[in-house]
């Protein structure tokens, strides 16, 4: 079981707020959010209601790190549609990555028992037909399909924005859809090859270009392994253990920042609590200072988002201010 950290505490322990009374001009601020709407249709409300809040606080984006349902809801594509049209009610623009509840777990009987790979292909034109974002004013991205042999990888994008390079990357939930079936292996080592690759690309455009900081958003909390590498976070539980399908991500990540020694942050989902933190380690085991991870609070009923500053010519690269959606 995962333990629930105070917004509070764990913003103040990082080190890395910046004070509101800040604004050079290379600072800016964009929204993370995910695993949401989950509980359908009691959070399409509260999903609405969240939207209004971002656009009124006009970030230069949002990132979604994917979980558009709950995993026990259809997959249909009236629920994956819907979501489509909501998110071209965000002003400014929304980037979007996949989630497992959305694809991965689809085979299940309480998710309509959907072919996964099936609603993979109808996310992959519903959402990425093109190299533009989601939002009523869309941003082009540059996309992984676009700028490699990796032709199927439309969703895995990157943009620039002062100085910061982001990225998302394709890693997902229930491990990852490794271990399924044959057909869901095969999916798996496609893209878990593709999606280190890309790890790999962003971090040496981002160092060819000089950036300050590199930012990924995924959807997967990878970070609940247990092997010589990647230490057990202190009260995981017995719910915590190494899951081979993210063991390269972790890796390739891992080896990436060390390398980088500039900020990195980390977001994502999938456990639905507010954690803010230093989870990686480099290769020998050391902790990795400059990697920052956020998780973004969301759930059934939890329909919440986190606004992030970022500054990089400040030492406090990054400032956390949740968005509680009440």
């Amino acid at each position: 079981m995962k333990k629930l950290i105070g917004a509070a505490l764990v913003i103040a322990a990082t080190g890395f707020l910046v004070s509101a009374q800040q604004t050079p001009q290379d600072a800016f601020k964009f929204v993370a959010l995910g695993d949401m709407p989950y509980a359908l249709p009691a959070d399409y409300p509260k999903f609405e209601k969240l939207i209004g809040m971002i656009n009124q606080a006009k970030p230069e984006f949002s990132v979604h790190v994917g979980d558009i349902k709950s995993g026990s809801s259809p997959c249909s594509d009236e629920n994956i549609l819907k979501i489509r049209d909501y998110f071209k009610t965000f002003e400014q623009p929304l980037i979007y990555t996949p989630g497992d509840n959305e694809w991965t777990d689809c085979h299940r009987d309480a998710a309509g028992k959907f072919n996964p790979l099936e609603r993979l292909d109808f996310l992959r034109k519903t959402f990425f037909a093109d190299s533009m974002s989601q939002g009523k004013t869309p941003m082009k991205l540059e996309r992984q399909a676009d700028v490699s042999d990796f032709k199927q990888m439309v969703e895995n994008a990157r943009w620039q924005k002062n100085n910061i390079m982001f990225a998302t990357l394709h890693v997902v939930g229930s491990n990852n859809g490794f271990e399924r079936n044959s057909e869901s292996v095969n999916e798996y080592f496609s893209r878990d090859t593709a999606n280190a690759a890309w790890i790999q690309s962003v971090f040496a455009k981002a160092k060819a270009d000089g950036n300050a900081a590199v930012i990924l958003g995924f959807q997967a909390d990878m970070f609940f392994t247990t092997n010589s590498v990647f230490a057990l976070p202190a009260g995981a539980g017995d719910n915590a253990y190494a899951k081979a399908g993210f063991l390269k991500t972790l890796a390739t990540l891992s080896a990436e920042s060390a390398a980088y020694a500039k900020p990195v942050l980390l977001i994502h989902g999938d456990s639905h609590v507010l954690i803010i933190d230093q989870p990686l380690t480099d290769p020998k085991g050391v902790l990795l200072e400059n990697v920052t991870r956020l998780e973004v609070p969301a759930g059934a009923g939890r329909v919440h988002a986190v606004e992030v500053s970022v500054d990089g010519k400040s030492a406090n690269t990054f400032g956390f201010k949740v968005m509680w959606n009440r």
